[in-house]
């Protein structure tokens, strides 16, 4: 195995003084870098790329989808914006159990209230610069054709009969009843005119002397009250879908502080128990740096303890997380050091658990349900659905970390729109007694997560992935690459990574695969076999999967005035600055 601390990446890292972008496609990195030049700030970058990423990768990102999204601005304050939205009020949790079989279907019955538009001009107007016209410039054209990507040409033909099932779907993601091939020119008409739309109806408030406040109100309102709302409650009237037209108007996304806890000496901001964001503050709690660094990097004993601590934190996930407005989440108890190291002891350095372990009992947690469903195991359920994710850092040292998502394949396009609102509703639970149990105005767990690192004074840097449950995890390991082994962004992103999952799958069925770790092919053989004697089921990806995540980060050097950005090769991943 080479020196962790030698050059090992493929691509150089990227270094510049002025600012920078590195996002999940190379197109939207470039649109928030074409922002960035124009004299637009971080923020309004960001929201440029990240609409652009539900455009250049609409098999896993949707411009209607969820958009959460964590903002540092220069004053050092960091900010989320919670960008996921609740189930209709009209939601039945009883009928998917009577008739669906206790799952949450494919379809129309998933929708949840769409809330990538909303949070993406939520942060323009609270911390942004520029108007909704003017960001988002570069989606318009990539949706009037932009070349196809390798990994969207194979994910759309792995799903090809899921596309088939609706007229509108397939329509887009078939052209000539066919998955798009590398290199052909993918064209999204109506995704284009509903951009536009939007711009339209901001320009036109503009004109009748509003001020930028107004021109972005009349954007949003254009998608929740307009023309695009009344197609999405058309069609979901004609379909049986629980959304109404008060579920659009009223729906606001959160802005919140962020959850903050240090590890190693860095302070680590995440989003709140409405997403998986606290997981990482857990599992960073049960480890201890010195110890990991002397365990050697990627050898058995670090990686044993990496995924004990990951497991032990899923298992707390599984307990406590939901929506805060619905459950209480004793997140204060679950983030206590007292806590942490009466956990960390339920790590055995010498055998794994054979399955989640079972959830502690956090200062403020009202007693587990007896027989309260929480581990199943079942059969594969397929691919992940997926994300993608954007970082910017201006040359005003504003920072911006965001993780937008959704599919296009589990649900239905509404026609004349290009658009699918949100199927998030795949990542709630219908069993009684589960915290993130889906019912009317509630959140779904969230998986996607982007994180914010800083140690004051020294470097500021938003960090992110795609990859579901794999998320925290790959992040939790580039950071320890980083933090522990000196390696630069692009070195962190392109070592190797394991990954468990011995818990349930977040988004329905919810299966599990108890014990089960994959491990990357680049770590050493005799590892994986010195992993698989202390009891963890061992399976081997290839070299560099799409499934280990891809991680995209910008590190600020607050001192050199240094920006260095790492892209994930395992993905469309590129940065872009200078």
């Amino acid at each position: 195995m080479p020196d962790p601390a030698e050059p090992y990446a493929q691509r150089p890292a990227l270094r510049g003084t002025r600012h920078m972008a590195s996002a999940g496609h190379y197109g939207a990195a470039h649109a928030a870098f074409a922002v960035l030049e124009a004299g637009g700030n971080a923020v309004d970058a960001a929201v440029a790329g990240g609409i652009a990423l539900g455009v250049v990768q609409p098999d896993i990102v949707n411009v209607a989808g969820v958009a959460p999204i964590m903002i540092r601005m220069a004053d050092g304050a960091v900010w989320t914006i919670a960008g996921l939205g609740p189930w209709p009020r009209a939601t039945d949790p009883e009928h998917v159990l009577r008739n669906c079989g206790g799952t949450i279907p494919e379809g129309i019955l998933r929708t949840v209230v769409p809330a990538a538009p909303d949070a993406w001009i939520t942060a323009l107007a609270r911390f942004g610069t520029m108007r909704f016209s003017e960001v988002v410039q570069a989606a318009i054209r990539f949706a009037e054709g932009f070349p196809v990507h390798p990994l969207m040409a194979d994910t759309i033909a792995g799903y090809r009969e899921k596309y088939a099932r609706w007229p509108s779907n397939a329509a887009i993601f078939l052209p000539g009843g066919r998955p798009p091939r590398v290199g052909e020119i993918f064209v999204q008409s109506d995704l284009a005119k509903s951009l536009r739309y939007m711009a339209d109806e901001e320009s036109a408030a503009l004109a009748r002397g509003g001020d930028r406040a107004s021109g972005l109100e009349a954007a949003r309102a254009a998608f929740y009250r307009g023309d695009i709302a009344q197609a999405i409650l058309r069609f979901h009237r004609e379909a049986g879908g629980w959304l109404a037209a008060e579920d659009l108007a009223d729906y606001r996304s959160p802005v919140e502080r962020a959850i903050t806890t240090r590890f190693a000496g860095v302070d680590v901001h995440t989003c709140g128990a409405w997403c998986q964001g606290p997981v990482l503050h857990q599992a960073l709690a049960l480890l201890d740096p010195a110890a990991l660094k002397a365990a050697g990097h990627n050898s058995a004993d670090y990686l044993h303890q990496i995924i004990e601590a990951m497991k032990l934190a899923f298992a707390d996930r599984e307990a406590f997380y939901g929506d805060p407005d619905f459950v209480n989440v004793p997140l204060e108890g679950l983030l206590d050091p007292a806590y942490a190291a009466t956990r960390a002891r339920m790590i055995d350095p010498a055998r794994a658990w054979p399955d989640m372990p079972p959830p502690g009992q956090p200062r403020g947690a009202a007693p587990i349900a007896a027989g309260a469903p929480l581990n199943v195991p079942g059969a594969p359920s397929g691919p992940p659905r997926d994300t993608s994710y954007i970082s910017v850092v201006d040359r005003w040292g504003n920072a911006v970390s965001a993780t937008p998502s959704d599919v296009s394949s589990d649900t239905p396009v509404i026609p004349g729109t290009g658009l699918c609102p949100s199927s998030r509703g795949s990542q709630s639970f219908t069993a009684p007694g589960h915290p993130s149990r889906m019912a009317p105005g509630k959140r779904p767990r969230l998986t996607p997560n982007p994180i914010m690192l800083e140690r004051t004074g020294e470097f500021v840097m938003p960090l992110g992935t795609p990859g579901g449950d794999v998320q925290s995890q790959a992040m939790l390991q580039v950071m320890l690459n980083m933090l522990l082994f000196g390696m630069d962004p692009q070195d962190a992103v392109e070592h190797p990574r394991a990954a468990t999952y011995s818990f349930p799958d977040s988004f329905e069925p919810h299966v599990t695969h108890p014990g089960r770790i994959c491990l990357e092919g680049r770590i050493a053989r005799a590892t994986g076999e010195a992993l698989a004697a202390r009891g963890h089921q061992v399976s081997w990806w290839p070299d560099r999967i799409w499934r280990a995540g891809a991680v995209c980060m910008v590190q600020a050097d607050q001192r050199s005035g240094i920006l260095t950005a790492g892209a994930d090769p395992r993905r469309a991943s590129y940065a872009v600055g200078w």
